[in-house]
């Protein structure tokens, strides 16, 4: 199944050899590669979804590539310059701990009879689930050990962040992601800043 980004559409379930969306026209093949899969959520200025990329290049494996699209809904000047940070601050930041976005995975879109154009951010896909999920779904606290090992982690992802001159400011467990691996990832940049004098 592709889906239509259209924040308008209303049918946006395609079939996934659709180029273009039945209901509203809008193409569903977005910068010539990103085929939207699923909605994963949602908030005040936009949306994410699972993404597959159809790069050939990139993948060796001949194994599919997913990866999470963020778009932003709102053109608001505030909303495109949190967004524009958030992909400034990614793309110079390289750590496990912190999503993998590529030079090229920043671009904009239109949807079919609009002239606003959609904002979107395509960046590695964190399989695993967030701390506020993982605590829920253990149904216990976890032990002193291991949120000492958590917070160890943390650190060196805020010490990479900071080495950067950036300050995350929106550090929850719903931000941070358990790999089956264990690696914390911390995800949503959006409020981020860079270091300032004041």
């Amino acid at each position: 199944m592709s889906v239509c980004i259209n924040p308008q559409c209303s049918n946006p379930e395609n079939q996934d050899t659709s180029l273009f969306c039945q209901s509203c026209g809008s193409e569903l093949l977005l910068d010539g590669r990103y085929r939207v899969l699923k909605e994963l959520g949602g908030g005040g200025f936009g949306k994410t979804y699972e993404v597959l990329d159809s790069n050939p290049q990139k993948s060796q494996t001949n194994q599919p590539i997913y990866k999470v699209l963020k778009v932003l809904l709102h053109n608001h000047p505030k909303y495109v310059e949190l967004f524009e940070r958030e992909v400034n601050v990614l793309s110079r930041l390289k750590h496990p701990g912190i999503p993998k976005v590529e030079p090229d995975a920043h671009f904009t879109f239109f949807v079919k009879n609009s002239d606003k154009p959609l904002y979107c951010l395509v960046m590695e896909k964190i399989e695993g689930l967030n701390l506020s999920q993982y605590i829920a779904q253990r149904g216990k606290c976890i032990s002193q050990k291991m949120a000492i090992q958590w917070l160890m982690q943390l650190l060196r992802i805020l010490e990479e962040i900071h080495h950067h001159n950036f300050f995350h400011r929106d550090i929850k467990p719903s931000n941070i992601m358990l790999r089956s691996t264990g690696q914390l990832v911390l995800i949503d940049f959006g409020t981020a800043r860079e270091v300032t004098e004041t």
